[in-house]
């Protein structure tokens, strides 16, 4: 069965270069992104969280400064993204502001993904966006990312981001309208596939086909983006972005692939909790906590009677009960030294006692998963 966008409640939406700029005069095209803020709107509107992933600064910056066609040196895609980054922040800006929607804009590399201090921190920003029903618009930081050390398109970047923030559902624009059992323009014997509900070897041959130079994705790009997508109970969507009102098409029922995963993001999170973390310490809490924490709730700094071992935030830790028993695992949000100090102490002390704000809980409720 294919899913409807309407079932979802925070969709990722990520808009590639060929589809934002001109290609022959390497300007915005105004018109398209008007369509699409209002497409976004709408769902913004009926309390939909809303992420958009956008591609576009290098081709942006490159017409700004004069660079001519072709492949870009690292400096000169550098300088392009940091000329062309201003532009398409305001432009986004503008766009979503015409209709009362405040946009943020955070640029990422692939640490902040990553590495998990980085990542809960990432994390906490977007969270808070969503929360205050602000639209991020993220993108990679091509100022400072190098070819060793960057995602390599807005795809993967895009499925890392969607999987972060336990998106529901990840839309990627393209050129073409799915996935084909061949290249659709050379073969005629090409069929178009509505849904795939696993990504297995003979799924993956089917993607093909370069980039253009304004764009570093393809096909294949995309199904690996599905890959990462679906591992963190995302579902995926390729669709046809070249039209107006693109997400419209979609929830209409226009031709699109939908790469369904079998979990739902907070499953997947904390099945990753549960059991791909070597965890670093222990924290034993009171009765009190211990049946907190069973009614849903976050583990809080008061109910934390001793910790044990030596961690970093964003680390693993074992959660005891007053007994010994192992009641879960989750990420820790302060170091050990720092919990030391606020153990036992209401969440209103957190500020005198580490001279900074903090944060309410040691273990959020989604960072916790319980056995």
């Amino acid at each position: 069965m294919i899913p409807a966008l309407e079932e979802f409640r925070r969709i990722v939406i990520k808009v590639g270069s060929s589809l934002l700029v001109d290609r022959k005069a390497g300007r915005l095209r105004h018109a398209w992104l008007a369509a699409l803020a209002e497409d976004i709107a709408e769902l913004h509107g009926r309390g939909v969280d809303v992420l958009v992933v956008s591609s576009g600064s290098i081709a942006l910056g490159r017409t700004v400064l004069g660079l001519p066609p072709g492949i870009l040196r690292l400096e000169e895609s550098q300088g392009a993204a940091s000329v062309g980054q201003i532009t398409l922040a305001r432009h986004w800006a503008e766009a979503l502001g015409h209709h009362g929607i405040v946009a943020g804009q955070i640029l990422v590399t692939p640490q902040d993904t990553e590495e998990r201090r980085r990542y809960l921190n990432a994390r906490a920003t977007v969270l808070k966006l969503l929360e205050m029903r602000a639209v991020p618009v993220v993108n990679e930081n091509d100022t400072v990312a190098t070819s060793e050390i960057r995602y390599g398109d807005n795809d993967r970047l895009a499925a890392r981001v969607a999987t972060m923030i336990d998106a529901d559902v990840l839309v990627l624009f393209s050129d073409i309208d799915g996935l084909y059992t061949a290249p659709p323009l050379s073969d005629p014997d090409a069929r178009h596939l509505p849904v795939v509900e696993r990504i297995t070897p003979e799924i993956e041959a089917m993607a093909g086909g370069p980039a253009s130079e304004l764009s570093r994705g393809g096909m294949r790009t995309k199904v690996e983006a599905a890959k990462i997508a679906a591992s963190g109970g995302t579902h995926l969507v390729i669709a046809d972005g070249r039209g107006k009102n693109p997400l419209k098409a979609v929830r209409e029922g226009a031709r699109c692939t939908w790469f369904l995963s079998g979990s739902t993001p907070t499953a997947a999170r904390k099945t990753w909790i549960a059991g791909s973390l070597e965890p670093r310490g222990t924290l034993t809490i009171d009765a009190g906590a211990a049946k907190a924490l069973l009614g849903g709730a976050s583990l809080l700094p008061v109910g934390v009677r001793a910790i044990e071992g030596s961690f970093s935030r964003g680390d693993a830790v074992m959660i005891r009960d007053p007994d010994g028993r192992v009641l879960g695992r989750g990420l820790v949000a302060y170091d050990s030294a720092e919990a030391a100090l606020i153990i036992g102490h209401p969440s209103a002390r957190i500020p005198d006692l580490l001279n900074y704000p903090g944060r309410a809980w040691m273990v959020h409720r989604d960072d916790l998963a319980l056995f």
